[in-house]
């Protein structure tokens, strides 16, 4: 008896009546079946307002942060659960390994990056703060909350668990509650996964949702303060985005669509270089990953016309080693594609390509395992175009399984103008060793290719290769790939906030933004801001350093510990004729002096100063002049976080201004600091 999947709606598990049959990958066998139960997307979207928003804004960045984290270390734990299910799928362990191994870093990499780049509170300052009016009072910045709404994710059937943790890692950080919504081809891994998710009881109820099936009226349920998100065919994409309901209340739609990636092979490289085989290796991977089912698999190979029928034979004898069947037999390297309709599918797209191609390679159908006669394989096929400019199929038709065209180009205009034919893809690689051609070429393809890959023999040593979209980089391109954007670092996360200019007062736009504003009332305190302890610690506690006048003395004494000699310190002829007319201090001179001014060198609790941040010399310092320093407590955010002895510590930023004698800012800056708590 196979398993019906459920649905986690309003906070239990959902449908039990069997409907659509959910076949293996491998050998065509019924595993499990869609629910026929229709769901109610009020309960949903009703769930998560209601129950999950409020959930999620009793925490700050910080504490979602450590959720991820706690979640993807469960994740992690418990993986070959999901591998077992994933290999249903066709994949193979390389390929559940990007799927859930990559998922769960995903989960992490948005836990570090909201630990160390995140404030704690629900508001992001978005600065700097600038004034506006001329004498100080009057100040704008812009500030970023969350939206108060809901997340709806709708993901392809290529990366069932990764596709639903990369969505939901930023959103939930952001502080959106998310209902997803897997492709139903392979929704059973993906909701393997959700229950994994719900037994660890990591998340907040309300805060992930789980859709199997169709979206029915939930689209019609939204409001301007919710975001949509869409991975999958344009097609699909194109309709989604003209939803009238998403179009009425102006709801943000992203779109991750399928596009022609490209591989081009510069007009550098002969067959005999290392550029050569890594861009053969590189084409022929591609195509064999995940059975080529991937948004990024480079779908067009370019390369120069006196070295086609050399790659092309490259490619086929690399292609050939690769043995093709059951994964779970360790001698096979490629599985079979996700579902049957989608062996239909591709081999109908080859069909259509074959009338402007020629067949270079392809398979034999002798998979390896047993009952693999009845799976959705499709073997690698490898076609050629030689005159691609004067066809329009093979820059528009995408077989998504291990398929690929070898196209010809005459000069590096040329194929420059071949990749464009694509309207807009994720992702391009430029194969080159030469640094001229990637000047002339990458400016040119950034225009239609969302992320640029350049590979040569120094990069290959750590390359994470042409299809492997990173946390810390933008995933999404123009055009045929939808125009969207995803992960990217906190680029991400601020997708899922909402950017607001605020206007005020110094001191107001302190009290909103939780961050000290130049020009903002201080706190004089009796006792140095080092000495207290980071609860102790308020925003705007200030110290108003005693003066240092430089003498020529601190100058050639500086010189002679830094070894800078620079003639503007020490010439004083050649001084007069520069800009500044006369001899002037070090920079990092007034900086270490004024780190004399403020510092208080007992034991305390500061821990350690780590780094400087938006340093600035504004005037210079010279001999004679007399400096100041105001140290005021910029920024703090409580990591909850101990040291190994136990001690608890935060990060506090300190606004440092120093002056001269005039009042005039010569030098301005941002110290980061580790402070110990009370307890």
């Amino acid at each position: 008896m196979t398993q019906t999947i459920q649905s986690y709606i309003g906070g239990r598990w959902q449908g039990t009546q069997a409907a659509s049959a959910l076949r293996s990958a491998v050998n065509g066998t019924t595993i499990a079946h869609t629910h026929a139960e229709a769901l109610d997307f009020g309960e949903a979207v009703e769930h998560a307002r209601r129950k999950g928003l409020p959930a999620l804004m009793a925490m700050d960045f910080q504490e979602r942060a450590q959720r991820l984290k706690a979640l993807a270390k469960y994740l992690m734990e418990h993986k070959e659960q999901l591998y077992a299910v994933s290999a249903h799928t066709g994949a193979t362990k390389v390929d559940s390994w990007i799927d859930i191994d990559g998922g769960a870093g995903t989960l992490f990499a948005y836990a570090s990056l909201g630990s160390n780049e995140l404030p704690s509170g629900n508001l992001v300052h978005e600065g700097p703060a600038f004034s506006i009016g001329k004498k100080g009072g009057f100040s704008g910045t812009h500030v970023l909350v969350p939206r108060g709404g809901v997340a709806v994710h709708i993901n392809a059937f290529n990366f069932p668990v990764w596709g639903l943790l990369e969505k939901f890692a930023p959103s939930f950080l952001a502080g959106m509650p998310c209902i997803g919504k897997p492709a139903s081809a392979t929704s059973y891994l993906t909701e393997a996964a959700m229950r994994l998710i719900v037994q660890s009881g990591i998340l907040p109820e309300g805060s992930l949702q789980l859709v199997i099936g169709g979206t029915g009226d939930l689209l019609n349920r939204l409001i301007g303060a919710d975001v949509v998100t869409f991975t999958g065919s344009a097609d699909t994409a194109a309709r989604l985005r003209v939803h009238p309901n998403l179009i009425a209340h102006s709801v943000p739609f992203n779109a991750e669509a399928d596009s022609l990636n490209c591989a081009i092979l510069g007009p550098d490289v002969n067959p005999d270089d290392e550029e050569f085989a890594l861009f053969v290796k590189e084409v022929a991977r591609e195509m064999t990953v995940k059975a080529g089912q991937k948004c990024t698999a480079i779908r067009r190979a370019i390369v120069p016309a006196k070295h086609l029928d050399a790659v092309c034979e490259q490619l086929a004898a690399r292609l050939a080693k690769t043995t093709v069947g059951d994964p779970a037999d360790e001698r096979v390297r490629m599985g079979p594609l996700a579902s049957h309709a989608q062996q239909a599918d591709v081999a109908e797209r080859i069909a259509l390509l074959r009338q402007d191609a020629e067949l270079v390679y392809s398979g034999k159908n002798d998979w390896v395992g047993e009952g693999t006669a009845q799976g959705a394989f499709c073997a690698p096929t490898l076609l050629a175009c030689r005159k691609p400019m004067d066809v329009d199929s093979v820059h528009t038709i995408e077989a998504f399984g291990p398929v690929s065209t070898v196209m010809a180009y005459d000069d590096l205009d040329e194929a420059l103008a071949l990749a464009a034919r694509g309207q807009g893809s994720l992702v391009a690689t430029l194969v080159t060793h030469d640094t001229a051609v990637a000047a002339q070429a990458i400016p040119v393809m950034a225009a239609w290719h969302g992320r640029l890959h350049i590979l040569d023999r120094e990069a290959a040593v750590e390359s994470t290769g042409h299809g492997s979209p990173l946390p810390t980089l933008k995933h999404g391109g123009p055009g045929r790939a939808g125009g969207g954007e995803e992960l990217g670092g906190l680029r991400a996360v601020k997708h899922y906030l909402q950017r607001a200019a605020v206007q005020g007062s110094p001191t107001m736009l302190s009290a909103v933004t939780g961050e000290y504003v130049r020009g903002a009332t201080v706190n004089n305190t009796a006792v140095h801001p080092f000495r207290s302890y980071f609860e102790d610690l308020q925003i705007g506690d200030s110290l108003l350093t005693h003066r240092r006048t430089v003498s020529e003395a601190d100058i050639v004494a500086f010189g002679g510990i830094s070894g800078d000699y620079f003639y503007m310190h020490f010439d004083e002829v050649a001084a007069k004729d520069s800009p500044f007319g006369k001899r002037i201090a070090h920079g990092y001179f007034v900086l270490s002096a004024a780190a004399g001014l403020f510092v208080s060198p007992a034991p305390g609790p500061v821990l350690a100063n780590y780094g400087l941040d938006t340093l600035r010399f504004i005037k210079p310092v010279g001999i004679g002049d007399t400096i100041q320093a105001r140290l005021t407590a910029k920024r703090k955010i409580d990591r909850n976080k101990v040291d190994a002895k136990g001690v608890g510590q935060g990060v506090v930023a300190w606004d440092v201004e120093v002056t001269n004698q005039d009042g005039e800012l010569v030098a301005s800056y941002d110290i980061l600091t580790l402070v110990a708590k009370r307890t």
